[in-house]
């Protein structure tokens, strides 16, 4: 026999599929060869679809609310008395000749016998007769009753453990579970072995009796939201699994998370761990590209293309479908990505204000919203039409009504009172080629008003082909200007405009039913008010999972300096221990190189100068009976020394002396920082006061040149800077976990933000004014543009220094450990046991590209850093 024609996107969404029957139909009282067919019989919960063997013949489908009668034919008019009779007052036939087209609906009286090879007539009967009861009451109630028939299914189900890979298998928990396709749900029974996920579906529809994941393939796993229930999951494997994908949904909430955490806990998977800062930072840096970056963030928003209610939302980036060149260079090219689709227009938006005024709460601005099922199908109808008959109960929208023409579609999205529209990724998939503007089945969708056909979809002049069309709009999507803007629409779709007063402010507010949490499903008792709420979810769409609740990062230039590789691809390195220099009583606090000297501080309170061709000490000095903290070169051959006795000290290392000291602060000078264009040092203390410092060389004018002085809540740990413009700012971070950002030549706060909830030990800025710093709680990575931290991660080795080159980080551990991180790819690269003990610091000297260490463990050392590629 051939393969099956029959599908669950035959019956209406939602609808269940029990079984089904080896049969032959007639439609007269008597079999005759002319006027019986073989075939088989599906029972439904809400029709009776016949599936003849000859696949030229339709397939019959037979509602229940349409059946008049359902009997036991009398006996005496047939050789056998396993005969049903249907008596139904109309019909629809489907897939004549196995061409995908409008259902034929039959508005006559028509008697249908099925006479049964195995079954028996007596028991199919009783079964179709509750569900004919069923399909007379209202929609509520008749869930309700098809739900306990079900259920009653479930529980005389028996998970087959001979379907299992090993007989030896142990089940770890057995659960009624759904898997999800679009429009459909398969009811199933799902187990979970030590090694293999099993779905085993109640009817033979799958074309597998069981389908079967193995632990370890799959790859990554995702909780879901369908139907605003937090009750679904999804799975992905590698790519050579027999079942790449997934996506089931259980009875309530406490089931899937229960199925998740036996997965994630389990040895034998091996999930691949994105976390969304690295994705942000990725994306910021331009590794990711901005079509990859939206799949990503719909896939954490719960839109999966698995369900329609929530398909994946792209942005219309293309204003112009006019023009015979699309010109990228012009900013007029581009739809305003900082507005809603529906606020684009000014004067339908005042239209919409006024009507939003005048109603009572909860209000809304737009009726309609930006994605639901309906909308997603009017896009991709030509290349999944079943979808459409199915959702439209076997019919086509009016041929007008179709996506015939991009720049119509476009402009009804600006001027229509009830459409807001946004586009679906196809719009943007090369790799599909704009596959679904063709009218690839040849269906006949009907005539427009005009007589003309509706075929393939009316491109803009600018477009050549399909392809040529996706190909233009995924460029337009990864231009300079959508990159500069599109953290602006994501505001509005996924992060912190999505609702609220931003959402007010911003023109971006939907029906209160499509926002998460907004209807608790599980606390409606009453079966209309459910119902009517599910239907509404189905139809009117839903407003993705909030992501961000603050600003999101602009992307960046991918212009970043890089100084310890010209490649675009992070590169590796050996380290090579040139040196290890033991000359300190103390921890060493604080090293640098200068050439052919490495210059160290201790808390010995001494400060050593080491030659390296050499190797040997040329210089040492006790410059207090305190510990020293930090040093930093002021010129060729000056090193500004801070100490606990309150004192800056100038030492020439040319000619060993002290230059001049002076008392900087209050308490302890904490850290240090030179400026080289403007020749200032800054200093901060333990005082929890900032001092800019000039005349630094001239003796004895030290603290006559005191530029500036700024203040903070707590002790100052360290210090950094950036320039913007002809503005430089100093960053410091304190005791309380604060950063502050000061204009130095106004003086003023800039900016103060809680990046750390324990003191911060040591910060440095990256490019594209992202700020890293380190606590005893891990790593955070700050945009100073949106002032928020945009990555945060916990290390296993708390980091104690850090050192900061381009898009290269070296983070010192308090174990002694140190590590390299490409900050474009948010990743890892090196990690060795540098020390015995706590880093104090990290120096990376561009010229040699070799590291200096200093250690708790009274050592500093020299590495070579040679890429392994």
């Amino acid at each position: 026999m051939d393969k099956s024609r029959f599908s669950m996107l035959l019956l209406e969404p939602g609808e269940i599929y029990f079984e089904d029957y080896s049969c032959s139909l007639s439609n007269k009282e008597t079999f005759t060869e002319k006027n019986t067919q073989q075939g088989r019989l599906k029972l439904c919960s809400k029709s009776l679809v016949f599936e003849p063997r000859d696949w030229t013949s339709p397939l019959i489908k037979m509602h229940f609310k349409d059946c008049v009668d359902i009997s036991v034919a009398n006996p005496t008019c047939y050789d056998s008395n396993n005969v049903i009779r249907v008596k139904v007052k109309q019909f629809a036939e489907m897939l004549e000749e196995n061409v995908l087209a409008p259902y034929k609906f039959i508005y006559e009286d028509r008697e249908f016998y099925v006479s049964f090879d195995f079954a028996s007539a007596d028991e199919c009967l009783g079964q179709m007769q509750q569900l004919q009861r069923a399909s007379t009451l209202h929609a509520p109630e008749h869930n309700s009753m098809v739900a306990t028939i079900l259920h009653s299914r479930y529980m005389r189900m028996v998970f087959d453990p001979v379907m299992m890979d090993d007989f030896t298998e142990e089940i770890v928990c057995e659960l009624q579970a759904e898997k999800i396709s679009p429009l459909v749900r398969h009811q199933g029974k799902l187990a979970l072995t030590h090694t293999t996920l099993y779905f085993q579906p109640f009817s033979n529809v799958e074309g597998s009796a069981i389908l079967k994941l193995k632990l370890g393939q799959l790859r990554r796993i995702y909780k879901r939201r369908f139907l605003l229930r937090q009750v679904g999951l999804e799975i992905y494997s590698s790519e050579d699994s027999a079942v790449p994908h997934i996506y089931l949904t259980f009875q309530c909430e406490d089931d899937r998370d229960r199925i998740f955490r036996v997965l994630e806990e389990s040895p034998n998977a091996q999930f691949q761990t994105m976390h969304a800062e690295e994705m942000i930072l990725q994306w910021q840096n331009g590794i990711v590209s901005n079509y990859d970056y939206l799949m990503y963030l719909n896939c954490l928003a719960d839109r999966s293309k698995n369900d329609l209610t929530q398909y994946p939302v792209f942005p219309w980036v293309i204003a112009d479908y006019k023009s015979e060149v699309l010109d990228l260079n012009k900013t007029e090219t581009f739809r305003d990505l900082s507005k809603p689709m529906g606020a684009l227009n000014s004067d339908r938006l005042e239209r919409l204000q006024e009507r939003y005024h005048e109603m009572s709460d909860p209000k809304f601005l737009y009726g309609s919203h930006y994605s639901a099922p309906g909308l997603v199908l009017f896009y991709l109808v030509r290349k999944y039409p079943q979808y459409m008959l199915c959702l439209q109960n076997g019919r086509f929208d009016h041929p007008d009504r179709m996506f015939n023409s991009v720049k119509d579609v476009y402009n009804n999205c600006l001027k229509n009172m009830s459409d807001f529209k946004e586009l679906v990724p196809e719009f943007y998939d090369t790799d599909a080629k704009g596959d679904f503007l063709v009218n690839k089945y040849e269906i006949n969708f009907g005539e427009r008003h005009d007589g003309s056909k509706v075929s393939d979809v009316a491109l803009p002049p600018w477009a050549s082909s399909p392809e040529d069309f996706v190909n233009k709009l995924r460029e337009a999507l990864e231009s300079d200007y959508v990159s500069r803007h599109l953290h602006l629409w994501i505001d509005l779709i996924f992060g912190y405009k999505q609702r609220g007063e931003e959402a007010i402010k911003a023109n971006n507010v939907f029906h209160h039913v499509c926002y998460e949490g907004s209807v608790d499903l599980e606390l409606i008792y009453d079966m209309n008010d459910r119902h009517a709420l599910e239907v509404q979810i189905m139809e009117f769409g839903q407003v993705p999972k909030q992501l961000f609740t603050k600003p999101h990062v602009r992307k960046i230039s991918r212009q970043v300096s890089k100084p310890l590789s010209n490649s675009e691809e992070p590169i590796t390195y050996r380290m090579e221990c040139l040196d290890t220099i033991s000359l300190h009583k103390e921890a060493v606090t604080c090293a640098l190189r200068q050439g052919s000297r490495i210059i160290s501080v201790g808390k010995d309170g001494t400060l050593k100068v080491y030659d390296i061709q050499q190797k040997k000490q040329i210089r040492s000095i006790i410059l207090c009976d305190t510990p020293l903290s930090q040093c930093v070169m002021v010129d060729e051959n000056i090193v500004a020394v801070g100490s606990w006795n309150n004192e800056i000290y100038l030492y020439d290392v040319e000619y060993g002396r002290v230059v001049e000291s002076f008392r900087a602060h209050d308490d302890s000078v904490s850290c240090l920082l030179w400026l080289e264009k403007e020749r200032l040092l800054i200093s901060g203390g333990w005082d929890g006061v900032v001092r800019v410092w000039g005349n630094v060389g001239r003796t004895g004018q030290a603290l006559r040149g005191l530029k500036a002085e700024f203040d903070h809540d707590g002790n100052v740990t360290s210090l950094t800077y950036r320039r913007r413009r002809h503005e430089i700012d100093i960053i410091a971070t304190t005791t309380d976990g604060e950063v502050f950002v000061w204009e130095l030549n106004n003086k003023g706060l800039v900016n103060k933000m809680q990046v750390h909830e324990i003191p911060v030990t040591a910060a440095r800025m990256l490019p594209a004014d992202r700020l890293v710093t380190i606590a005893d709680d891990g790593l955070c990575v700050t945009d100073l543009a949106v002032l928020h931290s945009v990555y945060q991660k916990q290390l296993s080795e708390p980091a104690s220094a850090v050192w900061s080159a381009g898009s290269a980080l070296w983070l010192g551990g308090a174990a002694g450990s140190l590590r390299h991180w490409d900050m474009l790819t948010v990743t890892q690269l090196l990690q060795h046991q540098a020390h015995d003990d706590l880093i104090h610091s990290v120096y990376f000297d561009e010229a040699s590209t070799t590291l200096v260490t200093a250690s708790r463990d009274k050592t500093t050392k020299l590495w070579l850093l040679t890429p392994t590629s």
